[in-house]
């Protein structure tokens, strides 16, 4: 099983940026593909951002030129980088498989609010 710990969120400026982090327990997610989801209020998670294990980058086009992700292997650990916010990116931000698999466990996320 795998889980997830995901970090860095907060309440920025449109414009803004943020860095966000999760870190992975239990198996290398290095040998997975792995991505990046958010859920709006009154929305379903959506993915908009994965890597796969060659390191490949696909993003949803709401976010392609702003957002990067990024992998540690080392570290277990996935980053999302996050510049020129806008309110319609306010969500809870989550990090998982992709797809996610019955032993590859949600974490709480962390929440990203963009207002002025």
């Amino acid at each position: 099983q795998v889980q997830f710990v995901e970090s860095g969120g907060g309440l920025v400026q449109p414009g803004g940026s943020l860095r966000l982090s999760c870190v992975a327990s239990g198996r290398n997610i290095g040998s997975y593909t792995s991505g990046w989801y958010r859920q709006a209020p009154g929305k379903q998670r959506e993915l908009f951002a994965r890597i796969t294990s060659g390191g490949l980058r696909i993003y949803s086009e709401s976010v392609k030129g702003r957002f990067t992700i990024a992998r540690d292997n080392g570290a277990n650990t996935l980053y999302l980088q996050m510049n020129s916010l806008r309110p319609e990116d306010t969500a809870i931000y989550y990090c998982n498989l992709h797809p996610p698999t019955s032993n590859s466990y949600w974490g709480q996320g962390t929440q990203v609010t963009v207002s002025s």
